[in-house]
Protein backbone atom coordinates (compact mmCIF):
# COMPACT_ATOMS: atom_id res chain seq x y z
CA UNK A 1 0.00 0.00 0.00
CA UNK A 2 3.10 2.45 0.62
CA UNK A 3 4.23 1.81 -2.95
CA UNK A 4 0.84 2.17 -4.07
CA UNK A 5 0.29 6.24 -2.81
CA UNK A 6 4.12 6.97 -2.41
CA UNK A 7 4.11 10.11 -4.37
CA UNK A 8 1.13 11.58 -1.61
CA UNK A 9 4.41 11.87 0.82
CA UNK A 10 5.12 15.16 -1.37
CA UNK A 11 3.60 17.95 -0.21
CA UNK A 12 3.28 19.83 -3.49
CA UNK A 13 1.51 16.15 -4.62
CA UNK A 14 -1.09 16.00 -1.88
CA UNK A 15 -1.99 19.53 -2.05
CA UNK A 16 -2.21 19.23 -6.16
CA UNK A 17 -4.08 15.25 -5.79
CA UNK A 18 -6.72 17.14 -3.23
CA UNK A 19 -7.50 20.16 -5.50
CA UNK A 20 -8.07 17.99 -8.46
CA UNK A 21 -10.10 15.34 -6.79
CA UNK A 22 -12.61 18.36 -5.58
CA UNK A 23 -12.71 20.02 -9.01
CA UNK A 24 -12.99 16.78 -11.06
CA UNK A 25 -16.08 15.97 -8.77
CA UNK A 26 -17.50 19.40 -9.84
CA UNK A 27 -16.52 18.33 -13.70
CA UNK A 28 -18.38 15.10 -13.68
CA UNK A 29 -21.54 16.74 -11.91
CA UNK A 30 -21.32 19.54 -14.74
CA UNK A 31 -20.59 16.98 -17.51
CA UNK A 32 -24.08 15.09 -16.59
CA UNK A 33 -26.02 18.14 -16.50
CA UNK A 34 -24.74 19.48 -19.71
CA UNK A 35 -25.61 15.94 -21.40
CA UNK A 36 -29.05 15.45 -19.71
CA UNK A 37 -30.11 19.65 -20.34
CA UNK A 38 -28.81 18.58 -24.08
CA UNK A 39 -30.83 15.60 -24.24
CA UNK A 40 -33.94 16.41 -23.05
CA UNK A 41 -34.08 19.74 -22.22
CA UNK A 42 -33.03 21.47 -25.52
CA UNK A 43 -34.10 18.11 -28.03
CA UNK A 44 -36.46 15.55 -27.49
CA UNK A 45 -34.05 12.96 -26.85
CA UNK A 46 -31.62 13.87 -30.06
CA UNK A 47 -28.66 11.45 -29.25
CA UNK A 48 -26.88 13.53 -32.65
CA UNK A 49 -27.35 16.56 -31.01
CA UNK A 50 -25.20 15.30 -27.85
CA UNK A 51 -22.65 13.60 -29.93
CA UNK A 52 -22.28 17.03 -31.98
CA UNK A 53 -22.24 18.78 -28.42
CA UNK A 54 -18.98 16.29 -27.36
CA UNK A 55 -17.67 16.96 -30.70
CA UNK A 56 -17.79 20.79 -30.21
CA UNK A 57 -16.28 20.25 -26.82
CA UNK A 58 -13.73 17.95 -27.90
CA UNK A 59 -12.80 19.09 -31.18
CA UNK A 60 -10.67 22.27 -30.25
CA UNK A 61 -7.44 19.84 -28.75
CA UNK A 62 -7.16 18.47 -31.96
CA UNK A 63 -6.98 21.81 -34.56
CA UNK A 64 -5.20 23.95 -31.75
CA UNK A 65 -2.96 21.16 -31.19
CA UNK A 66 0.00 23.12 -32.94
CA UNK A 67 0.25 25.86 -30.07
CA UNK A 68 -1.34 24.16 -27.21
CA UNK A 69 1.67 21.57 -26.79
CA UNK A 70 4.24 24.99 -27.30
CA UNK A 71 2.16 26.77 -24.77
CA UNK A 72 2.98 23.78 -22.29
CA UNK A 73 6.55 23.54 -23.33
CA UNK A 74 7.59 27.50 -23.40
CA UNK A 75 5.52 28.84 -20.44
CA UNK A 76 5.39 28.22 -16.40
CA UNK A 77 2.44 25.42 -16.33
CA UNK A 78 1.49 26.21 -13.28
CA UNK A 79 0.56 30.16 -14.40
CA UNK A 80 -1.38 28.22 -17.70
CA UNK A 81 -3.04 26.48 -15.27
CA UNK A 82 -4.24 29.55 -13.39
CA UNK A 83 -5.43 31.06 -16.48
CA UNK A 84 -7.33 28.12 -17.67
CA UNK A 85 -9.19 27.21 -14.41
CA UNK A 86 -10.06 30.50 -14.09
CA UNK A 87 -11.56 30.61 -17.74
CA UNK A 88 -13.81 27.38 -17.10
CA UNK A 89 -14.90 28.38 -13.90
CA UNK A 90 -16.33 31.83 -15.41
CA UNK A 91 -17.74 29.35 -18.06
CA UNK A 92 -19.69 27.58 -15.81
CA UNK A 93 -21.09 30.64 -13.94
CA UNK A 94 -22.36 31.84 -17.27
CA UNK A 95 -23.40 28.38 -18.85
CA UNK A 96 -25.65 28.36 -14.67
CA UNK A 97 -27.07 31.83 -15.30
CA UNK A 98 -28.08 31.30 -18.81
CA UNK A 99 -30.01 28.07 -17.50
CA UNK A 100 -31.43 29.53 -14.51
CA UNK A 101 -32.57 32.35 -16.83
CA UNK A 102 -34.72 29.85 -18.78
CA UNK A 103 -32.87 31.92 -21.93
CA UNK A 104 -30.50 29.13 -23.20
CA UNK A 105 -30.91 27.21 -26.62
CA UNK A 106 -29.27 24.09 -27.95
CA UNK A 107 -27.08 26.97 -30.82
CA UNK A 108 -26.25 28.96 -27.39
CA UNK A 109 -25.23 25.59 -25.54
CA UNK A 110 -23.06 24.86 -28.49
CA UNK A 111 -21.32 27.76 -28.50
CA UNK A 112 -20.32 26.89 -25.26
CA UNK A 113 -19.19 23.35 -25.55
CA UNK A 114 -16.93 25.11 -28.40
CA UNK A 115 -15.80 27.86 -25.44
CA UNK A 116 -15.00 24.95 -22.81
CA UNK A 117 -13.30 22.65 -25.29
CA UNK A 118 -11.01 25.45 -26.49
CA UNK A 119 -9.87 26.44 -22.47
CA UNK A 120 -9.88 22.68 -21.90
CA UNK A 121 -7.28 22.85 -25.27
CA UNK A 122 -4.63 24.40 -23.35
CA UNK A 123 -5.29 23.24 -19.80
CA UNK A 124 -5.38 19.16 -20.69
CA UNK A 125 -1.72 19.31 -22.16
CA UNK A 126 -0.19 21.86 -19.21
CA UNK A 127 -2.21 19.65 -16.38
CA UNK A 128 -0.89 16.07 -18.03
CA UNK A 129 2.76 17.30 -18.29
CA UNK A 130 2.61 19.43 -14.79
CA UNK A 131 2.85 16.31 -13.21
CA UNK A 132 6.46 15.60 -13.83
CA UNK A 133 6.82 19.11 -12.61
CA UNK A 134 5.58 18.17 -9.17
CA UNK A 135 7.24 14.71 -8.83
CA UNK A 136 10.50 13.21 -9.61
CA UNK A 137 11.24 10.53 -13.49
CA UNK A 138 10.79 7.72 -10.63
CA UNK A 139 7.80 8.86 -9.35
CA UNK A 140 6.12 9.59 -12.31
CA UNK A 141 4.04 6.57 -13.43
CA UNK A 142 2.64 6.64 -9.67
CA UNK A 143 1.74 10.22 -9.69
CA UNK A 144 -0.03 9.53 -13.02
CA UNK A 145 -1.75 6.41 -11.72
CA UNK A 146 -3.30 8.20 -8.76
CA UNK A 147 -4.19 11.29 -10.96
CA UNK A 148 -6.34 8.84 -12.85
CA UNK A 149 -7.79 6.91 -9.29
CA UNK A 150 -8.47 10.87 -8.46
CA UNK A 151 -9.94 11.25 -11.55
CA UNK A 152 -12.07 8.08 -10.88
CA UNK A 153 -13.03 8.91 -7.45
CA UNK A 154 -14.47 12.18 -8.68
CA UNK A 155 -16.47 9.74 -11.60
CA UNK A 156 -18.01 7.79 -9.14
CA UNK A 157 -18.86 11.05 -6.95
CA UNK A 158 -19.89 13.34 -9.43
CA UNK A 159 -22.47 11.71 -11.86
CA UNK A 160 -24.68 10.41 -9.11
CA UNK A 161 -24.96 13.45 -7.35
CA UNK A 162 -24.95 15.17 -10.48
CA UNK A 163 -28.14 13.49 -11.42
CA UNK A 164 -29.72 13.61 -7.72
CA UNK A 165 -29.17 17.52 -7.64
CA UNK A 166 -30.65 17.91 -11.47
CA UNK A 167 -33.74 16.51 -9.76
CA UNK A 168 -33.55 18.30 -6.41
CA UNK A 169 -32.25 21.64 -7.98
CA UNK A 170 -32.16 21.74 -11.25
CA UNK A 171 -29.39 21.73 -14.36
CA UNK A 172 -28.97 25.65 -14.08
CA UNK A 173 -27.82 25.44 -10.16
CA UNK A 174 -25.28 22.24 -10.96
CA UNK A 175 -23.46 24.58 -13.59
CA UNK A 176 -23.22 27.00 -10.29
CA UNK A 177 -21.77 24.53 -7.92
CA UNK A 178 -19.40 23.14 -10.33
CA UNK A 179 -17.57 26.62 -10.69
CA UNK A 180 -17.48 26.75 -6.85
CA UNK A 181 -15.07 23.71 -7.19
CA UNK A 182 -13.02 25.43 -9.74
CA UNK A 183 -11.99 27.26 -6.62
CA UNK A 184 -10.03 24.21 -5.16
CA UNK A 185 -7.94 23.81 -7.65
CA UNK A 186 -6.91 27.41 -8.33
CA UNK A 187 -6.12 27.74 -3.66
CA UNK A 188 -3.94 23.79 -4.69
CA UNK A 189 -2.13 25.93 -7.39
CA UNK A 190 -1.19 29.18 -5.50
CA UNK A 191 -0.41 26.85 -2.33
CA UNK A 192 2.25 24.79 -4.16
CA UNK A 193 5.85 25.06 -2.81
CA UNK A 194 7.69 26.81 -5.71
CA UNK A 195 11.08 25.97 -4.61
CA UNK A 196 9.94 22.16 -4.35
CA UNK A 197 9.02 21.57 -8.20
CA UNK A 198 11.07 19.34 -10.32
CA UNK A 199 13.22 21.95 -12.63
CA UNK A 200 12.43 21.77 -15.98
CA UNK A 201 14.03 20.69 -19.26
CA UNK A 202 13.92 23.44 -21.93
CA UNK A 203 15.08 23.32 -25.40
CA UNK A 204 16.81 26.47 -26.76
CA UNK A 205 16.08 26.03 -30.01
CA UNK A 206 13.10 26.48 -31.87
CA UNK A 207 10.33 25.26 -30.08
CA UNK A 208 7.82 23.52 -32.43
CA UNK A 209 5.40 21.58 -32.61
CA UNK A 210 6.96 20.02 -36.01
CA UNK A 211 9.98 18.48 -32.57
CA UNK A 212 7.03 16.41 -31.33
CA UNK A 213 5.54 15.45 -34.48
CA UNK A 214 9.24 13.87 -35.85
CA UNK A 215 9.73 12.35 -32.19
CA UNK A 216 6.73 10.55 -32.26
CA UNK A 217 7.16 9.56 -35.77
CA UNK A 218 10.87 7.74 -34.52
CA UNK A 219 9.54 6.22 -32.05
CA UNK A 220 7.27 3.21 -33.48
CA UNK A 221 5.75 1.82 -30.12
CA UNK A 222 4.06 5.49 -29.46
CA UNK A 223 2.65 5.47 -32.95
CA UNK A 224 1.11 1.89 -32.02
CA UNK A 225 0.06 3.99 -28.47
CA UNK A 226 -1.01 6.83 -29.93
CA UNK A 227 -3.48 4.31 -33.38
CA UNK A 228 -4.89 2.14 -30.41
CA UNK A 229 -5.61 5.20 -28.11
CA UNK A 230 -7.48 6.75 -30.86
CA UNK A 231 -9.37 3.50 -31.83
CA UNK A 232 -10.92 3.40 -28.31
CA UNK A 233 -11.54 7.06 -27.93
CA UNK A 234 -13.43 7.66 -31.01
CA UNK A 235 -15.40 4.94 -30.97
CA UNK A 236 -15.51 2.94 -27.64
CA UNK A 237 -15.37 5.80 -24.73
CA UNK A 238 -18.99 7.76 -25.99
CA UNK A 239 -20.23 6.81 -22.38
CA UNK A 240 -22.19 10.09 -22.34
CA UNK A 241 -23.85 8.73 -25.69
CA UNK A 242 -24.21 5.25 -24.64
CA UNK A 243 -25.25 5.39 -20.60
CA UNK A 244 -27.46 8.03 -21.36
CA UNK A 245 -29.96 6.76 -23.90
CA UNK A 246 -29.15 3.15 -22.54
CA UNK A 247 -30.79 4.60 -19.58
CA UNK A 248 -34.18 6.10 -21.11
CA UNK A 249 -34.19 2.50 -22.98
CA UNK A 250 -34.52 1.04 -19.17
CA UNK A 251 -36.88 3.79 -17.99
CA UNK A 252 -34.88 5.20 -16.10
CA UNK A 253 -33.77 9.36 -16.13
CA UNK A 254 -31.10 11.38 -14.86
CA UNK A 255 -30.67 9.88 -11.39
CA UNK A 256 -30.43 6.43 -13.67
CA UNK A 257 -28.03 7.98 -15.76
CA UNK A 258 -25.78 9.16 -13.10
CA UNK A 259 -26.16 6.50 -11.09
CA UNK A 260 -24.59 4.33 -14.37
CA UNK A 261 -21.82 6.69 -14.85
CA UNK A 262 -20.92 6.47 -11.27
CA UNK A 263 -21.01 2.22 -11.12
CA UNK A 264 -18.72 2.64 -14.42
CA UNK A 265 -16.39 4.55 -12.69
CA UNK A 266 -16.29 1.67 -9.65
CA UNK A 267 -14.57 0.03 -12.15
CA UNK A 268 -12.28 2.63 -13.39
CA UNK A 269 -11.01 3.40 -9.90
CA UNK A 270 -10.13 -0.14 -9.48
CA UNK A 271 -8.07 0.15 -12.83
CA UNK A 272 -6.60 3.22 -12.07
CA UNK A 273 -4.95 1.91 -8.13
CA UNK A 274 -3.72 -1.24 -9.63
CA UNK A 275 -2.00 1.09 -12.12
CA UNK A 276 -0.69 3.14 -9.07
CA UNK A 277 0.70 -0.57 -7.75
CA UNK A 278 3.09 -0.58 -11.01
CA UNK A 279 6.21 0.26 -10.89
CA UNK A 280 6.33 0.73 -14.39
CA UNK A 281 3.80 1.38 -17.29
CA UNK A 282 4.02 -1.65 -19.88
CA UNK A 283 3.10 -1.29 -23.87
CA UNK A 284 1.60 -5.20 -22.99
CA UNK A 285 -0.84 -3.90 -20.28
CA UNK A 286 -1.91 -1.32 -23.08
CA UNK A 287 -2.46 -3.95 -25.78
CA UNK A 288 -4.12 -6.52 -23.08
CA UNK A 289 -6.21 -3.71 -21.65
CA UNK A 290 -7.65 -2.84 -25.03
CA UNK A 291 -8.82 -6.21 -25.44
CA UNK A 292 -10.36 -6.66 -22.20
CA UNK A 293 -12.66 -3.21 -23.16
CA UNK A 294 -13.94 -4.64 -26.40
CA UNK A 295 -14.95 -7.63 -24.45
CA UNK A 296 -16.49 -6.20 -22.08
CA UNK A 297 -18.05 -3.82 -24.35
CA UNK A 298 -19.98 -6.42 -26.01
CA UNK A 299 -21.21 -8.42 -23.45
CA UNK A 300 -22.70 -5.22 -21.71
CA UNK A 301 -24.26 -4.26 -24.69
CA UNK A 302 -26.10 -7.60 -24.42
CA UNK A 303 -27.38 -7.54 -21.01
CA UNK A 304 -31.31 -8.20 -20.79
CA UNK A 305 -31.58 -5.28 -17.71
CA UNK A 306 -30.78 -1.83 -16.10
CA UNK A 307 -28.67 -4.29 -12.98
CA UNK A 308 -26.97 -6.48 -15.04
CA UNK A 309 -26.19 -4.03 -17.72
CA UNK A 310 -24.63 -1.66 -14.55
CA UNK A 311 -23.09 -4.86 -13.54
CA UNK A 312 -21.05 -5.18 -16.38
CA UNK A 313 -20.06 -1.62 -16.96
CA UNK A 314 -17.64 -1.96 -14.19
CA UNK A 315 -15.61 -4.20 -16.08
CA UNK A 316 -16.01 -1.58 -19.19
CA UNK A 317 -14.55 1.09 -16.42
CA UNK A 318 -12.01 -1.26 -15.35
CA UNK A 319 -10.13 -2.13 -18.85
CA UNK A 320 -11.04 1.18 -20.11
CA UNK A 321 -8.84 3.18 -17.05
CA UNK A 322 -6.24 0.38 -17.27
CA UNK A 323 -5.57 1.05 -20.90
CA UNK A 324 -5.61 4.92 -21.08
CA UNK A 325 -3.46 5.36 -17.77
CA UNK A 326 -0.97 2.82 -18.66
CA UNK A 327 -0.87 4.42 -22.32
CA UNK A 328 -0.71 7.94 -20.42
CA UNK A 329 2.21 6.67 -18.12
CA UNK A 330 4.16 4.85 -20.85
CA UNK A 331 3.82 8.10 -23.10
CA UNK A 332 4.80 10.46 -20.38
CA UNK A 333 8.19 8.17 -18.47
CA UNK A 334 9.61 7.01 -21.98
CA UNK A 335 9.48 10.68 -23.71
CA UNK A 336 12.45 12.64 -23.88
CA UNK A 337 11.51 15.56 -21.04
CA UNK A 338 12.23 18.75 -23.30
CA UNK A 339 9.78 17.15 -25.83
CA UNK A 340 7.03 16.00 -22.98
CA UNK A 341 4.64 19.09 -23.28
CA UNK A 342 4.41 18.55 -27.47
CA UNK A 343 4.48 14.84 -27.00
CA UNK A 344 1.53 15.10 -24.27
CA UNK A 345 -0.33 17.86 -26.51
CA UNK A 346 -0.39 14.96 -29.28
CA UNK A 347 -1.29 12.65 -27.36
CA UNK A 348 -4.22 14.61 -25.66
CA UNK A 349 -5.34 15.74 -28.74
CA UNK A 350 -5.65 12.12 -30.29
CA UNK A 351 -7.74 11.08 -26.91
CA UNK A 352 -9.87 14.31 -26.93
CA UNK A 353 -9.80 15.03 -30.87
CA UNK A 354 -11.10 11.37 -30.80
CA UNK A 355 -14.08 12.54 -29.91
CA UNK A 356 -15.45 14.77 -32.46
CA UNK A 357 -14.63 11.77 -35.16
CA UNK A 358 -16.46 8.79 -33.03
CA UNK A 359 -19.34 10.73 -31.02
CA UNK A 360 -21.49 12.04 -34.25
CA UNK A 361 -20.93 8.73 -35.72
CA UNK A 362 -22.37 7.22 -32.40
CA UNK A 363 -25.18 9.55 -31.94
CA UNK A 364 -26.37 8.42 -35.20
CA UNK A 365 -26.26 5.20 -35.20
CA UNK A 366 -27.85 4.90 -31.83
CA UNK A 367 -30.88 7.25 -33.59
CA UNK A 368 -30.54 4.96 -36.51
CA UNK A 369 -29.92 1.56 -35.06
CA UNK A 370 -30.47 1.85 -31.04
CA UNK A 371 -27.76 2.20 -28.16
CA UNK A 372 -26.78 -1.24 -27.90
CA UNK A 373 -25.46 -1.43 -31.77
CA UNK A 374 -23.28 1.96 -31.01
CA UNK A 375 -21.55 -0.26 -28.00
CA UNK A 376 -21.04 -3.13 -30.58
CA UNK A 377 -19.47 -0.68 -32.67
CA UNK A 378 -17.62 0.50 -29.69
CA UNK A 379 -16.61 -2.60 -28.91
CA UNK A 380 -15.30 -4.03 -32.20
CA UNK A 381 -12.79 -1.21 -32.05
CA UNK A 382 -11.83 -2.41 -28.47
CA UNK A 383 -10.28 -6.18 -30.15
CA UNK A 384 -9.16 -4.00 -33.55
CA UNK A 385 -7.12 -1.95 -31.17
CA UNK A 386 -5.91 -5.09 -29.60
CA UNK A 387 -4.89 -6.68 -32.68
CA UNK A 388 -3.30 -3.82 -33.96
CA UNK A 389 -0.97 -3.37 -30.37
CA UNK A 390 -0.49 -7.65 -30.93
CA UNK A 391 0.74 -7.24 -34.52
CA UNK A 392 3.59 -4.41 -33.89
CA UNK A 393 5.03 -6.80 -31.21
CA UNK A 394 4.77 -9.74 -33.29
CA UNK A 395 6.61 -7.73 -36.18
CA UNK A 396 9.03 -5.65 -33.85
CA UNK A 397 11.01 -8.58 -32.93
CA UNK A 398 10.53 -7.59 -28.79
CA UNK A 399 9.12 -10.70 -28.48
CA UNK A 400 11.78 -13.16 -27.83
CA UNK A 401 11.49 -16.56 -25.88
CA UNK A 402 12.62 -16.31 -22.13
CA UNK A 403 16.15 -17.91 -20.97
CA UNK A 404 14.47 -19.15 -17.76
CA UNK A 405 12.00 -21.61 -18.93
CA UNK A 406 11.77 -22.53 -23.31
CA UNK A 407 8.41 -22.24 -22.80
CA UNK A 408 7.66 -18.57 -21.65
CA UNK A 409 8.02 -15.71 -23.77
CA UNK A 410 9.12 -12.19 -22.70
CA UNK A 411 8.98 -8.66 -24.03
CA UNK A 412 11.04 -5.71 -24.36
CA UNK A 413 10.40 -2.71 -22.96
CA UNK A 414 11.39 0.91 -23.44
CA UNK A 415 12.83 2.54 -21.10
CA UNK A 416 13.61 6.55 -21.37
CA UNK A 417 14.56 7.30 -24.67
CA UNK A 418 16.35 10.75 -26.49
CA UNK A 419 15.92 10.54 -30.10
CA UNK A 420 15.76 14.28 -31.02
CA UNK A 421 18.36 16.94 -30.04
CA UNK A 422 15.91 19.48 -29.18
CA UNK A 423 18.36 22.31 -28.72
CA UNK A 424 19.43 21.56 -32.40
CA UNK A 425 16.44 20.94 -33.91
CA UNK A 426 14.54 23.32 -35.98
CA UNK A 427 12.20 23.02 -38.92
CA UNK A 428 14.89 25.09 -41.50
CA UNK A 429 17.46 22.44 -40.70
CA UNK A 430 15.01 19.33 -40.42
CA UNK A 431 17.01 17.39 -43.29
CA UNK A 432 20.73 17.62 -41.07
CA UNK A 433 19.70 17.53 -37.49
CA UNK A 434 21.92 14.59 -35.65
CA UNK A 435 20.38 11.82 -33.87
CA UNK A 436 21.09 10.39 -30.69
CA UNK A 437 20.83 6.83 -30.67
CA UNK A 438 21.51 5.34 -27.05
CA UNK A 439 23.00 2.06 -27.11
CA UNK A 440 19.80 0.67 -25.41
CA UNK A 441 17.10 2.13 -27.94
CA UNK A 442 19.23 0.63 -30.72
CA UNK A 443 19.19 -2.94 -28.91
CA UNK A 444 15.68 -2.97 -28.01
CA UNK A 445 15.24 -2.44 -31.73
CA UNK A 446 12.80 0.83 -30.85
CA UNK A 447 13.53 2.80 -33.83
CA UNK A 448 13.12 2.17 -37.60
CA UNK A 449 15.93 -0.05 -39.32
CA UNK A 450 17.02 2.94 -41.63
CA UNK A 451 18.13 4.73 -37.85
CA UNK A 452 20.31 1.49 -37.05
CA UNK A 453 23.77 0.66 -38.17
CA UNK A 454 22.33 -3.54 -37.51
CA UNK A 455 19.45 -5.00 -35.75
CA UNK A 456 19.16 -5.62 -32.50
Amino acid sequence: MKGMFRSLGLFNYRVWFLGALVSNIGGWMQSTAQDWVVLTELTDNDATAMGVTMALQFGPPLVLVSMTGWVADRFDRRRVLLITQTALLLLAIAVGALLLAGVMTLPLMLVFALAFGVANAFDSPARQAFVSDIVSRDDASNAIALNAASFNMARLIGPAVGGLLIVVIGTGWVFIVNAATFLAMLVALVAMRRDELVPRVRGTGASRLADGFRYVARRPDLVVTFTMVFLIGAFGMNFPIFASTMAIEFGRGADGYGVLSSVLAIGSLAGALLAARRARARIRVVILAAGGFGLASLVSAAMPGYGLYGAALVFVGFSTVTMMTTANGYVQTTTDPALRGRVMALYMAVIMGSTPVGAPIAGWIVDALGPRAAIVVGGAAGLVACAVGVTWVLLSGRLHRSEESRFRLTLDETRPLTVVEPEDFSDEVAQTTPLRITDEAEAMGTLPHRQRGHRG
